[in-house]
């Protein structure tokens, strides 16, 4: 009987959860739906403003980690203690909780002591008007050549930052800060909700 994840050092978690980079799977939009409805039966609908299917695995024809990312805005008088409960009665581990400069929190669902399951997400919860994964996202779907360009930078760290997270995620940053960026210019206030009322 292994140790429980809890009980893992982060290299061990490393060594257990490579990286791994698949072509993009046509069934992560059917994922994220599934898991979205889960999302709604279970949490407060007063707290949620918006979900959404961020990250790579959110853009089609690019290269991925086999896990669905989800962006949660919730509203600024969320019970985050609540909520944080709520989520891990469903089977959420909470893998991190910042509270500043802004508040942002990560959980992670598909991660076992034997490795993955078949489903892996990750799930980012923000107070709403955090989008810059929004931006980053539909910047790669609507440039096509950045989103090559993206997915070849994936290929190059790989061989690097495999058994390393932090240093995969951490040697991406100056891309997406750029494209973010570029985004921000191009879409100016999009993601803002109260922008369509």
């Amino acid at each position: 009987m292994g140790k429980e994840l809890s009980e893992m050092t982060l290299e061990e978690l490393w060594e257990l959860f490579p990286i791994i980079l698949k072509e993009h799977n046509k069934d992560y939009k059917d994922w994220y739906e599934i898991e979205k409805q889960r999302l709604l039966s279970c949490i407060d609908k007063k707290d949620i403003i918006r979900i959404n299917h961020i990250g790579s695995s959110a853009v089609e024809g690019l290269i991925s980690k086999p896990t669905v990312d989800i962006l949660l805005e919730i509203a600024n008088e969320t019970n985050i203690e609540q909520l944080t409960n709520t989520l891990l009665h469903n089977d959420w581990l909470l893998m991190s909780s910042v509270k500043s400069p802004y508040m942002k929190m990560a959980f992670n669902k598909g991660y076992t002591k034997n490795g993955f399951e078949e489903k892996v997400y990750h799930l980012h919860v923000r107070y709403n008007g955090n989008w810059n994964e929004l931006y980053f996202r539909d910047y790669l779907i609507e440039h096509e050549d950045v989103s090559k360009e993206y997915g070849e930078l994936k290929l190059k760290l790989i061989k690097e930052y495999e058994h390393n997270r932090d240093g995969y995620t951490n040697s991406k940053s100056d891309f997406i800060l750029k494209y973010t960026e570029k985004a921000k210019k191009e879409y100016d206030d999009k993601y803002n909700p109260k922008k369509r009322l």
